[in-house]
């Protein structure tokens, strides 16, 4: 058992950031089903789940980062994870990971306000109150800020090689057609993850990361369960750190650094991932761990 719990816990440490979000969602499932199924439940993860009444909301703040976390349904859950499975190793290879967890939870929040909005400012469109669950306007922001930061990047799709951008208008316009249909607020949700996503490509392109201010606070939660190795007794010895070009040395490394992951970026972006040398991917697979 101890080395079964060993192996466990080696093959976790080796997912990266977005398999871990994976192996938390299907936790959660798992817990929710056991419930249902052994003190019959129907909604067993409701104290997860987003309300779409604002008063209710605000008795359960959390869910509107929660319910991203939640599934009922094999299939809703299967094709979630099965899209963060592929976008996440994706951009893993591509981008820094604080970056794809600014991007994923912010457009789980932006899609849930949205779809709170929708439900309180409009409440005609909509046929009853409703309850979000699902992290698809989390994978929607990610997927789309790949459309549009790289829009001409190709995948392929089936036997044939298919542009970003074309993929994300089609996702963007099923979703607008699924506003009339039996799942507008899931849709109203995915369309606000969509927006996230393209606002955050749109100004990281221009050298404005948006999700500095939420990176900052996320970091600070962290820190909160982190154990201080500072010893109270400790003495400390400043060392007089040199400056160049009127940067910290660790400052100009890290700009350099930004600086050529965007100059790949924009290589892919123009001619694609295969245009890129061996070297180019391996320092993007680097930057990305």
């Amino acid at each position: 058992m101890t080395s079964l719990n060993k192996d466990i816990q080696d093959k976790l440490q080796h997912l990266n950031v977005f398999e871990k979000i994976i192996v938390v969602n299907l936790l959660i499932f798992f817990i929710g089903l056991i419930i249902k199924v052994s003190f019959n439940i129907n909604g067993s993860l409701g104290w997860l789940e987003l309300p779409s009444d604002f008063s209710e909301f605000i008795m359960k703040p959390w869910s509107i980062f929660t319910y991203a976390f939640t599934h009922y349904d094999f299939w809703h859950i299967l094709f979630n994870m099965l899209w963060l499975y592929f976008i996440g190793r994706m951009f893993a290879n591509m981008f820094p990971v604080k970056l794809g967890l600014n991007i994923y939870f912010l457009g789980a929040i932006f899609g849930g306000l949205l779809f709170l909005f929708g439900y309180n400012v409009v409440p005609s469109f909509f046929d009853s109150s409703s309850r979000l669950v699902g992290a698809s306007a989390a994978v929607r922001a990610l997927l789309i800020f790949l459309c549009a930061y790289m829009p001409n990047m190709e995948v392929r799709f089936f036997t044939f090689n298919l542009k970003l951008w074309y993929l994300g208008v089609a996702i963007v316009v099923i979703d607008g057609l699924g506003l009339f249909g039996l799942n507008a607020g899931g849709n109203l949700a995915h369309l606000g993850g969509a927006a996230l996503g393209y606002v955050y490509a749109v100004q990281l392109r221009k050298g404005n990361d948006i999700g500095k201010g939420f990176e900052g606070v996320m970091d600070w939660f962290a820190s909160l369960f982190k154990k201080s190795k500072k010893s109270p007794l400790k003495t400390v010895h400043k060392k007089k750190s040199g400056k160049v070009a009127g940067y910290a040395k660790k400052e100009f490394e890290e700009f350099n650094k930004q600086k050529k992951i965007d100059v790949i970026l924009d290589k892919i972006s123009k001619s694609g991932y295969d245009s890129l040398t061996k070297e180019e991917k391996e320092f993007l697979f680097k930057a990305g761990k």
